[in-house]
Order: C-alpha cells, then sequence, then structure tokens
C-alpha cells in the first residue's frame, strides 16, 4: 500500500469528525508536495454552500486538530476551500444528491472497454453503481472501480426571452 493513501486514510479519519462537528461535509482532501513544499488541501460543503468564513473557521479547527494529533511529520501548508464549481464526487451519497445533474467519470478497469464517461446522473441502486445517462444510453458504473468524478458546471442559458 502507497503510504501516502495510508496517510490521506488516517487524515480522513482524523477530520471527518471536527468538520461534520461543524456542520460541514468533507468532500475530499489531498495531500501532496508541491513546489513551495507540502500542501494539504481540505475541501468541504454544506447544503447553504460556503464562504470565506466558513473556510476560515474550520481551517482554525483542523490546524488545532492537527496539531495535537500530530500525524504529519513535517511542514506543511492547511488549505480549506469549497469544492468548486467542478465538484468532486466519491461516494454514493454524492452521487444521489446530484441526481439530474451533469458528471464527467473516469473509471480504474472501465465498462464494456471504457473507462471515460460524461452525462446525466440518473441514479444510484442500493449495491453501489451509478447510473449515467451518456448521449441517451443508460451506463451503470461501479462506484467501487471509482477513480474520479467530478459536477461539471452547467452556465446558464442566455439571451432573448430566456
Amino acid at each position: 500500500m502507497n503510504p501516502r493513501e495510508t496517510t490521506t486514510d488516517t487524515l480522513r479519519s482524523i477530520l471527518i469528525p471536527p468538520v461534520e462537528g461543524a456542520g460541514y461535509e468533507l468532500v475530499d482532501l489531498h495531500f501532496k508536495r508541491e513546489q513551495a513544499g507540502w500542501v494539504l488541501r481540505i475541501f468541504i460543503d454544506s447544503p447553504h454552500g460556503v464562504g470565506h468564513a466558513d473556510c476560515e473557521r474550520v481551517s482554525r479547527e483542523l490546524s488545532a486538530v492537527l496539531d495535537v494529533n500530530d500525524v504529519i511529520s513535517h511542514a506543511y501548508t492547511l488549505e480549506v476551500s469549497s469544492p468548486g464549481l467542478d465538484r468532486p464526487l466519491r461516494t454514493a451519497e454524492h452521487f444521489a444528491r446530484f441526481v439530474g445533474h451533469k458528471a464527467r467519470v473516469r473509471l480504474h478497469q472501465g465498462v464494456g472497454g471504457r473507462r471515460n464517461f460524461a452525462g446525466t446522473i440518473r441514479g444510484v441502486t442500493p449495491s453501489g453503481e451509478v447510473t449515467l445517462d451518456v448521449d441517451g444510453a443508460a451506463f451503470t458504473l461501479p462506484l467501487a472501480d471509482l477513480e474520479r468524478a467530478n459536477l461539471e458546471f452547467q452556465f446558464p442559458k442566455s439571451g432573448p426571452g430566456r
């Protein structure tokens, strides 16, 4: 197993309780070395959205939690932000919340020789599969094979009469 994956899993288990306790969802986290050094990027969301003040509040709380747990033994920068317009989708709950929205999905192994899909989320099965409508064809994609998935932002239609 990749040590970074273990660290990410450990970080997730430590950070989910305080994020949820503050009334937010921990959507995703990334811990990686960048040109300026190590960065721990946390993405939070709530049904009412996330603003700058929310990110500051959660950042202060998580900074204290990380200091107490001392799971990162070297210098790093903590960043807390909203998931953005192209919000990542990681769980069945994420897909269920965004039924009817467009998404891009990439699988590890794929379905029918295909790994990349872009279409409208139609539903999630109890067995952990997502149904995606891709150009009028329904594809059932196993969440267990999910490599990456993101919402695809839809710009509002504009023009006369709209």
